[in-house]
């Protein structure tokens, strides 16, 4: 990390009150991009998908769980793995806080992965979280909507997804996918997102981004660890108010 200018507090203000300008145009731009979102086209659903769940199967509707709307994390667990996606698992971190008020916005949001539901139940438990999560498997579900690949595609490195071509992946990778149901039963997708349009959902990633060091990686979410695998405490990496001072004096 560069050592910043040490300043006066007045020279601080001055510099804070430029940066808001930023940080206003970037809040105007994100309601902008979300307002158009909203004016997005629908798709209407016409195939029937199934899911496996602790309650049964379930059809799409019947996730809905009574609500108008749907988000879907597609969650990065395949058949036969054993652990989830380390990612995939900073993001699902931080669904039960959202779930404690999505609900009462008439909003579902829950977990998708192609695994069977008794290989990733396990792994669920460990990592202590409490949002549904549910199996696809059998279905076409993961693959309709883009996070689901053949081998033979992924030995072509030509992968249709997040509507490009990606040059290499594995055969299930992430996004998100929503979904809307009317007062007449039908069910209409409205949105989907890949890649690192995920990130908007990882509040640690908000509060780093306040922080001198930030995220402090060296590639995309690098430093990440499962929260149960974290071996101790990140060493510190800035100027101790010694060495600051120190510095400023020279």
């Amino acid at each position: 990390m560069k050592q910043p200018r040490i300043v006066s507090r007045e020279e601080w203000l001055e510099a804070r009150r430029t940066h808001l300008k930023t940080e206003k145009a970037l809040s105007r731009f994100r309601d902008m991009a979300a307002e158009e979102r909203r004016r997005l086209p629908w798709v209407r659903v016409e195939k029937d998908y199934l899911f496996d769940t602790l309650a049964g199967p379930k059809t799409l509707a019947d996730l809905f769980d009574g609500r108008s709307q749907l988000i879907v994390y597609h969650f990065m667990f395949g058949p036969g793995w054993e652990k989830g996606c380390p990612g995939c698992s900073f993001i699902a971190d931080h669904i039960d806080g959202a779930n404690l008020h999505l609900p009462h916005h008439d909003v579902t949001l829950l977990a998708v992965s192609r695994a069977p539901l008794a290989e990733f139940l396990p792994y669920k438990e460990k990592m202590g979280w409490r949002f549904e999560w549910v199996s696809s498997a059998g279905s076409d579900f993961n693959r309709d909507f883009g996070v689901q690949f053949t081998p033979e595609e992924v030995a072509s490195g030509a992968l249709l997804y997040n509507f490009g071509t990606l040059s290499a992946g594995p055969e299930d990778l992430h996004g998100e996918s929503v979904f809307v149901r009317s007062a007449g039963g039908e069910i209409f997708h409205t949105y989907s997102s890949y890649a690192r349009a995920g990130d908007i959902f990882i509040g640690a990633h908000n509060w780093l981004d306040l922080t001198p060091l930030g995220r402090n990686e060296q590639g995309t979410m690098n430093w990440v660890r499962r929260h149960t695998e974290y071996e101790d405490e990140a060493p510190p990496h800035c100027h101790t108010p010694a060495e600051t001072a120190g510095a400023a004096a020279e």
